[in-house]
C-alpha cells in the first residue's frame, strides 16, 4: 500500500493533472480486476482456496448504541445475528475456526477490529450492520472497499465511520490516514483478488437475502475505515433498517435474527464451495415472507451500485395499476437509455408528451409510495406516483376509491 501510495503524487507531477491521476489509476484497476476475475473463474487454472478462519465483527457495542428503532439497538442486534451465524459456521465446518471481534456488549474500537482479523491471518471479515435512514427506507445493502458514488452511500459510511469520537484518543490515531479517492483506488489495486472475492461474497449474501424475501438495495461500495484496514475478502452487510418500524419488528425478534443468520451461512456455503472448487447447489425457490417487506410486483433491477430492489413480475396490465413516474419529454427516448440506469421501464404518451415510468403495483399504492422514495434516494428526485386503470392513465383520487371498492 505503502509503496503504490507513494508513486502516486510523483506520477501526478509528471502528468500534471491530478484528474489524469485518477482516471489513469481507475483504468488500471479496471483492467487488473478484470484479469484476476477472469484468471479466478477460469475452471481448473485457479488455483483452490481454503477458508480456515473468518471473523465475524458485530457492529457498534457498550457505550456505542449504533442506530436505533422504537425498541431495538443496533448493537444488540448485530451482536444477536453474528453469535448464531457463527454457531452455525462451527456446526458445520469444523474445522474452520470462528473469532468474534466481540461476543459481548462491550466497545472494541474500529481499528481493533481490523487489527484481529489481520493478526488471525483471516480468510474473510464479516462486519454486520444495521441501518438508518427515514421511515420508508428499508431493505438490505451489503457493502465492499470503494469510492461512494451516491449521497447515500456517503450518508451510511461517515455513519458508521464517526464513532472514532467514542474512542479514547478521539480518533486521532486515524487523522493521518489517507482515504482519498486516489488512496482507496490505491488500495483496491493491491488487493484487486480480495476485493474480487469480496463482491463474489457480496453477491451472494444479497441473493440470499432476496430469497428470504428481504428488499435487495445491491452491493455497493464505500471508504469504511474497518474495511480499509483489513486484508482479506471483507464485507460490512446493512441488514436493514432499524428506523422503518416494518424493519425493526423484523430484526429486533429472535426469529428474525435467526432469519438474517441463515442467509449469511447459506451465502457462507456456496461462496466456500465457489473458492474451493466444489459444486454449488443453486436453490431457486423463494422463501419469501411478506412480514418483512412490502412485496411490489414488478422488475426493477438497477444497475447502478445503489441499486432499488428486485421484484416478481407480472404480465397483466389489466385492473387498477399504480405506477411511479420518473421522466416526461417532448422527445421519445430510448428505454435502454442510460438515464433509466438499468430499471425496466413504461411509456405512455398524454398531452403530446412521452413519459416513462417504473414499477407495477396492483392495487398497492403504499408498496408503489415506498418505491417512490426508493428512487428518489437513487437519483430520480421528481418521482411521483401514477395510476391505471385498464391501461389509461386516471388521476390518484379515483385511483384510491377504486382501491377502496
Amino acid at each position: 500500500m505503502e509503496e503504490i501510495g507513494a508513486k502516486l503524487p510523483k506520477f501526478s507531477v509528471r502528468m500534471k493533472n491530478e484528474i489524469q491521476v485518477k482516471i489513469f489509476a481507475q483504468l488500471m484497476f479496471v483492467f487488473f480486476s478484470m484479469f484476476t476475475l477472469s484468471v479466478f473463474s477460469q475452471s481448473g487454472k485457479a488455483e483452490k482456496q481454503l477458508i480456515k478462519t473468518v471473523v465475524i465483527d458485530a457492529g457498534h457495542g457498550g457505550k456505542d448504541p449504533g442506530c436505533h428503532g422504537n425498541f431495538a439497538f443496533e448493537k444488540i442486534v448485530c451482536l444477536e445475528i453474528a453469535l448464531k451465524l457463527g454457531a452455525m459456521i462451527k456446526a458445520k465446518y469444523p474445522d474452520v475456526k470462528v473469532i468474534y471481534t466481540r461476543d459481548k456488549d462491550v466497545f472494541v474500537e474500529l481499528i481493533e477490529r481490523a487489527n484481529i482479523a489481520n493478526r488471525n491471518k483471516a480468510d474473510l471479515f464479516i462486519c454486520i450492520h444495521a441501518n438508518a435512514g427515514s421511515a420508508a427506507a428499508f431493505g438490505t445493502e451489503t457493502y465492499v472497499l470503494g469510492l461512494h458514488r451516491t449521497e447515500a452511500q456517503q450518508k451510511v459510511m461517515e455513519r458508521e465511520n464517526s464513532i472514532i469520537a467514542l474512542e479514547d484518543d478521539k480518533g486521532a490515531k486515524y487523522k493521518d490516514f489517507d482515504m482519498s479517492p486516489d488512496a482507496i483506488i490505491a488500495k483496491q489495486l493491491q488487493g484487486a483478488v480480495y476485493l474480487n472475492h469480496s463482491i463474489l461474497f457480496a453477491e451472494n449474501l444479497q441473493r440470499e437475502f432476496k430469497k428470504k424475501g428481504r428488499y435487495d438495495r445491491g452491493v455497493k461500495q464505500a471508504g469504511f475505515l474497518v474495511l480499509y484496514k483489513t486484508t482479506m475478502p471483507s464485507v460490512l452487510i446493512e441488514t436493514g433498517f432499524l428506523t422503518n418500524p416494518t424493519e425493526e419488528k423484523f430484526l429486533g425478534v429472535k426469529d428474525g435474527q435467526e432469519q438474517m443468520a441463515n442467509s449469511m451461512f447459506d451465502a457462507f456455503i456456496n461462496y466456500k464451495n465457489q473458492l474451493e472448487g466444489k459444486t454449488v447447489v443453486k436453490d431457486t425457490q423463494q422463501d419469501t415472507n411478506p412480514a418483512v417487506t412490502p412485496t411490489p410486483t414488478t422488475n426493477n433491477t438497477a444497475t447502478t451500485n445503489n441499486s432499488v430492489a428486485n421484484q416478481s413480475v407480472t404480465k397483466d396490465s389489466t385492473g387498477l395499476i399504480f405506477r411511479v413516474q420518473i421522466h416526461t419529454s417532448d422527445r421519445k427516448t430510448s428505454l435502454t437509455s442510460s438515464r433509466f440506469k438499468g430499471l425496466e421501464i413504461f411509456e405512455y404518451q398524454q398531452d403530446n408528451l412521452y413519459k416513462y415510468c417504473s414499477g407495477v403495483y396492483q392495487n398497492d399504492l403504499q408498496a408503489a409510495k415506498i418505491y417512490k422514495n426508493e428512487l428518489i434516494e437513487n437519483g430520480f428526485q421528481n418521482a411521483f406516483v401514477v395510476a391505471f386503470f385498464n391501461g389509461e392513465r386516471i388521476s390518484i383520487e379515483k385511483a384510491i376509491k377504486l382501491a377502496e371498492k
